[in-house]
This record gives C-alpha cells, sequence and structure tokens, in this order.
C-alpha cells in the first residue's frame, strides 16, 4: 500500500524528493500518512478534494485483497 500511495503522489507534484509515505500497521488496520511540499499540497488535495478522495478509493480497493482496512492522511 504505502508504494502505491508513493507513486501516485510522486506522479501529481512539482518536488517529487519531498515525499514521504509513512505506513502505520495496527493488527486489520493500516494508516498511511502522506507527506508532500507545501507548494504541492494542493495538487495532492485537488479541487474540492477529488484527487485524495480519489487515492484513498484505489488505496482501499487494493486493501480488499488482503482484507485490511487503509486509511490515507495527507499531511
Amino acid at each position: 500500500m504505502k508504494e502505491l500511495v508513493e507513486v501516485i503522489a510522486k506522479g501529481l507534484v512539482a518536488h517529487p524528493e519531498q515525499v514521504t509515505v509513512n505506513e502505520i500497521q495496527d493488527g486489520d488496520k493500516i494508516t498511511i500518512k502522506l507527506h508532500v511540499a507545501e507548494d504541492d499540497m494542493g495538487k495532492v488535495i485537488g479541487h474540492a478534494g477529488r484527487i485524495a478522495k480519489a487515492i484513498r478509493v484505489i488505496v482501499k480497493a487494493a486493501a480488499i485483497r488482503d482484507d485490511k482496512q487503509v486509511s490515507v492522511d495527507i499531511e
């Protein structure tokens, strides 16, 4: 999951070297924390949060195979 979010985020931003992704696992729950440069925050969130929502949908769909619950936090 971590790699999936990282690939998507690096493709969206102007400063891919400043993208960091941390994965915290607690049993069946996984929390992914995405950090991007301040200038790139709007590119990752998108207009009215559409891109952020799309990222979350893709990650949750991938997590269904592993029977896990995943949440993505953009910081």
